[in-house]
């Protein structure tokens, strides 16, 4: 399988998933990891013996739970890891590339804690082609909309790096990075094409910014 660019009959059906409330991972995005508990230390050692590949996905808090653990949502990312490094704690911090989504058809024996889903990427062989995820926005109204969100939550932006990214890359890394609810970051996720999550993008940025009963002076933090 090209590491880049896999193809379809190359992914796996069976892979573990490492569940995590807020955390989304998008194709092509890239998604920092600091992992320190056993079953997940187990699953990052496993992944990178067998094709360093693992899924992110959400825990699903409106559904019950299961025999494995809380309910997962029906959909979430295949990554790889493409760093890695291991502290003196016995930490590894990894770095997660998301290649393609997946739907999950169902759930594996847990292996050293961790868990395995079944799934499906048909609906998302789009995600596989590099060109697919170039789609267009509205890039100022975007970038109008992002310094008002930041200015409201009071979060200090890199520009510079804002604006030498390429609209494909602003889109993916603003979904993943600013902190929507889970829900919102689940939308996110599961929009159909990469035009339809730039619209997403834009409108709960405008959502958050119009909301009413926000606090007026929230804690201060940085994006880059």
């Amino acid at each position: 399988m090209g590491h880049l660019h896999p193809r379809p009959e190359d992914l796996p059906e069976t892979f573990p998933v490492f569940p995590l409330t807020g955390a989304l991972l998008l194709p092509h995005g890239r998604l920092p990891l600091n992992i320190f508990e056993a079953r997940y230390l187990a699953l990052t050692e496993d992944a990178l013996a067998a094709g360093r590949l693992f899924g992110m996905i959400q825990p699903d808090p409106q559904a019950p739970a299961v025999a494995t653990g809380p309910a997962l949502y029906r959909f979430g990312c295949l990554g790889r890891v493409s760093s890695f490094s291991e502290t003196e704690d016995g930490r590894f911090l990894v770095t997660l590339t998301g290649i393609i989504r997946f739907a999950v058809t169902g759930e594996a024996p847990l292996r050293h804690g961790y868990r395995r889903v079944r799934a499906d990427f048909a609906r998302f062989a789009a995600d596989l082609d590099p060109e697919a995820a170039m789609g267009g926005c509205d890039r100022p109204a975007l970038l109008a909309s992002l310094r008002a969100y930041f200015a409201h939550r009071g979060i200090e932006a890199n520009w510079e790096a804002i604006d030498s990214m390429a609209d494909d890359t602003l889109v993916t890394t603003l979904c993943m990075a600013c902190p929507f609810e889970p829900a919102e970051k689940q939308a996110l996720l599961e929009a159909p094409t990469p035009q339809d999550r730039a619209t997403a993008l834009a409108a709960l940025l405008e959502m958050d910014i119009h909301a009413s009963g926000t606090d007026a002076a929230p804690a201060r933090s940085r994006a880059s």
